[in-house]
């Protein structure tokens, strides 16, 4: 199988938490400078350093937003391929286990139709392969 997606999620969870966690420290960094009380051109100039610093801070919690909804997105993609190669195996292997069921009772020296020679003599990926996807079979 490809990609743990629980693993993933939790990364998801975890650039969330950094990006509300960064919102808040821009927040209180704001509130802290604007609580200081100290007067003057000083006090003025870094009172807006530090909004323009928070300004920064908002838009890297911005970006572990975006990240974390790339990912996710990406993350459901995975889950969707997973269960597609899930389900086209075990189509495929019942198709298989059908035409071998056909052969056995057809009798011993019984010929396969055509059909019926292409599945026995399918080959298949290992389980959770992503081959499973390009898998041509009749039936399939």
């Amino acid at each position: 199988m490809y990609g743990d997606t629980a693993a993933g999620r939790r990364r998801v969870a975890q650039l969330r938490e950094q990006g509300g966690d960064i919102r808040a420290l821009a927040a209180r960094l704001v509130s802290q400078a604007e609580a200081v009380p100290w007067h003057g051109k000083a006090a003025d100039a870094m009172r807006e350093r530090i909004k323009e610093r928070a300004t920064h801070l908002r838009v890297a919690a911005a970006h572990h937003e975006t990240a974390a909804e790339s990912l996710a997105r990406h993350l459901a993609e995975v889950d969707t391929l997973k269960d597609a190669i899930e389900l086209r195996s075990r189509k495929a292997t019942t198709l298989v286990e059908d035409a071998r069921t056909r052969l056995g009772e057809a009798g011993e020296g019984a010929t396969p139709d055509d059909t019926d020679a292409v599945l026995l003599a399918f080959d298949p990926p290992p389980a959770g392969h992503k081959d499973w996807l390009t898998v041509t079979l009749p039936g399939l």
